[in-house]
């Protein structure tokens, strides 16, 4: 750890046992170097260990977690911080951190182990390997002892070690055959498409239906996830077919999710889930892929409703990356700690500490009207507003949330609602200020492709939407900075990861297809050529790096890793999106964009490939649905012809840009470009030109344009709109 670090440990009231040190010190992931003081005789993933555990002849404890896990410090504090336990792991076993982040490849083998064998998962992930790194014994967190029913994690590695001893050829012969099962498990399957048809996208709602609560919104029980995935389809799934209950179930769960505690109603910003179901108290931790696919999902919202609260939200959270979240070259910070230290006790860490508020606190400074208002909208109660608070950690606290409506804020206090704007925005702006002299969550500060991959498209988006310049140099401000730190031009290979310098560890297949998707919509943003062109670079090196020939679909890995021992698919669109659902949709467009049919051919594999679980379970892979959207109603081809920045051209842009237009493709025939500027679609582009000098759109499908159109009124009634809303 390095000075600066060790002072910011200190000072977020972190403690160690003694003044010991291990290799992670060495290290760059910030989850590697919060336990690079643990008495625990730490390793990193990789060779130096694995021959520690060969030529010693014992099991290894691997480790994996990341640096704003609650549950990982917990665990850290309770047992990695422990002499006593520190000194049982040293003595038996081989000790590996891992942070999940950066090696999401180790990170999926051992998951699928403990997801097999316990049923669940989750992070800190334990799980005990042979020296030959085949698994035999996993879990999540265990308590330092046995409680809750649980075995404490001193008894399970007394078990383990003397089980080590006394029975190893069973160990050895129980981890041969979990290395089996996982390898059937997660075999590609053989070539066995089902033909999809339009009934999928029904079927799909119907499960939808069936989990959607119809009280708080969302999908699914407590706690609840956003899962962005889901309600794109379902907007796309509106907008085709006009099925109001659709629409209405992602409404209501978006401005559900907007008015909750799992939203930061002060800074902007989703926390990572809500524990109850009333999205009300969140687990405090912000990571930044779900800022950025919440930001989609909300501009699309916006787009086809116009309720301010959509934009709102969606603003906010993009201000609240580029307050919090936004590195010196543009990159993208990772995710804030759910915990923070205690205002006024030294040495003591909360979950959430830096965001709830006792009473007076909330209301400080407010003036006595401004703070009557205040509390009443955001749900302020004397004792505390948190019902559902089973560890006691939230005791005489609030946690804000949009307890009433402005308009019902209004009529309570016999207020102008222009003036409730003006007053909880005034009052958001001093609490606010008031807060971020409290000490800070723990920042991740790494920089991965992937998430600003994702992060790139949300402001390309938002560029798109509002026409905030700040919104497009943030997404060209970023995608520079991957092709400077992160980017081989000689070989066209990414990394994964950037900090402190150091840019690290070989791309996987979601670092090219989110960052693929992220260029993509810069183009249609700033129509920067060149975004388009490193999109297909990319791509073919994704195809070389990732592509299953035989079976179709990408895996995870390239399986230049002879450590990584499965080769694995994804096939569920969670948290993040699939790789593969992410993949099918940009070889879509960049087929309708470029008319090269290869990328058809590529997509159609991919779909096929997952046609058996998108048949039987289609709510699985949403985002894959989306795809086959594409693929079955192709989409607007719009071709925009003018100068850049030129008034006519910009009215024509706000045409297209008010509009929820799902799957379209925008290209721009630049005037004043020379031959071969738009290389990449120049199909498509050929005989576009401004008519008699003016703005001229193509209107286009399947490669047939309509009449051109210089008149940006005709041009907003020849989009229309999808549905009325």
């Amino acid at each position: 750890m390095d000075k600066d670090q060790g002072k910011e440990r200190r000072r977020e009231g972190v403690t160690h046992a003694g003044d010991h040190a291990n290799r992670l010190l060495h290290e760059k992931s910030p989850y590697l170097l919060q336990h690079a003081h643990n008495p625990v005789d730490w390793y990193p993933w990789g060779e130096e260990a694995f021959a520690k555990a060969r030529r010693e002849d014992k099991p290894i404890f691997l480790s994996v977690g990341y640096s704003t896990c609650h549950w990982c410090h917990v665990m850290e504090h309770e047992s990695f911080e422990n002499d006593r336990v520190a000194g049982m792991l040293n003595a038996h076993f081989v000790c590996i951190k891992v942070d999940r982040e950066e090696r999401p490849d180790v990170d999926r083998v051992y998951m699928a182990y403990v997801q097999a064998t316990t049923g669940s998962g989750g992070w800190p992930m334990s799980i005990w390997l042979t020296p030959d790194l085949k698994p035999f014994f996993g879990g999540t967190y265990f308590p330092p002892e046995d409680k809750w029913g649980r075995s404490g994690f001193m008894s399970v590695l007394r078990h383990i070690a003397d089980a080590w001893e006394a029975d190893r050829e069973r160990i050895l012969s129980l981890a041969d055959d979990s290395l089996k099962r996982l390898r059937q498990a997660t075999a590609p399957a053989p070539a066995a498409a089902m033909p999809l048809e339009s009934q999928v996208f029904d079927l799909a709602l119907k499960q939808a239906r069936n989990s959607y609560d119809p009280r708080y919104g969302g999908f699914g029980g407590a706690p609840k996830f956003p899962r962005p995935s889901l309600p794109d389809f379902l907007l796309r799934y509106y907008a085709h077919t006009g099925n109001e209950e659709a629409l209405a179930m992602t409404l209501h769960t978006l401005r559900a999710m907007a008015a909750g505690g799992m939203y930061d109603q002060l800074g902007g910003g989703f926390h990572r889930y809500s524990v109850d179901e009333r999205w009300h108290v969140p687990h405090f931790e912000k990571m930044l892929y779900d800022q950025a696919q919440l930001v989609c999902t909300y501009l699309d919202a916006f787009q086809l409703t116009r309720e301010p609260v959509f934009a709102r939200t969606a603003k906010e959270t993009l201000g609240y990356v580029l307050r919090d979240l936004t590195g010196p070259e543009g990159q993208f910070f990772s995710a804030e700690d759910a915990d923070s230290p205690v205002p006024g006790q030294v040495g003591v860490r909360g979950e959430g500490a830096f965001y709830v508020w006792e009473k007076d606190e909330a209301l400080q400074s407010l003036g006595e009207e401004s703070a009557a208002v205040f509390s009443y909208h955001y749900g302020v109660a004397e004792d505390g507003n948190v019902r559902n608070d089973p560890q006691g950690e939230f005791t005489g606290k609030n946690i804000l949330y949009a307890a009433h409506g402005v308009e019902e804020t209004a009529d309570a206090f016999d207020l102008a609602p222009e003036r409730v704007e003006r007053m909880l925005r005034d009052a958001r702006v001093t609490r606010l200020k008031a807060r971020s002299g409290r000490p800070r969550p723990h920042r991740d500060d790494k920089a991965i492709t992937a998430w600003n991959g994702l992060m790139i498209s949300a402001f390309a988006r938002a560029f798109q939407v509002f026409g905030d310049e700040t919104a497009l140099h943030a997404a060209n401000r970023a995608a520079d900075f991957i092709r400077r730190r992160l980017y081989d031009e000689t070989t066209g290979t990414l990394r994964r990861r950037y900090r402190d310098g150091e840019a690290a560890i070989d791309g996987y297949a979601d670092d090219y297809a989110y960052l693929i998707r992220g260029l993509l919509d810069l183009y249609e943003a700033g129509f920067d050529v060149r975004r388009l062109e490193w999109a297909t670079v990319l791509q073919a090196r994704q195809d070389e790096l990732f592509l299953d020939t035989e079976h179709g679909g990408y895996f995870n890995t390239s399986g230049a890793d002879p450590a990584v021992l499965l080769r694995i698919k994804d096939d569920y669109d969670g948290a993040e999106p699939s790789v593969n659902s992410v993949a099918a949709h940009n070889l879509l467009r960049l087929f309708w964009m470029t008319e090269n049919e290869e990328y058809a051919r590529r997509a159609e594999s991919v779909l096929a490939a997952f046609s058996p679980i998108i048949t039987r379970a289609p709510q699985a892979m949403p985002s894959m649905l989306v795809a086959l959207g594409l693929q079955m109603n192709p989409p607007k081809q719009i071709v925009l012809a003018g100068t850049p920045g030129a008034a006519d051209t910009l009215a024509m842009l706000r045409a297209v840009h008010a509009r929820f237009i799902p799957g379209k493709v925008l290209l721009f025939a630049d005037a004043t470009d020379g031959p071969g500027a738009n290389a990449p679609c120049a199909p498509l582009l050929k005989g576009r030109t401004a008519f008699d000098g003016k703005a001229t759109l193509y209107i286009c499908e399947d490669f047939t344009c309509r009449v051109p159109i210089t008149d940006p009124e005709q041009a907003a009634e020849a989009l229309g709109s999808p549905r009325p809303v």
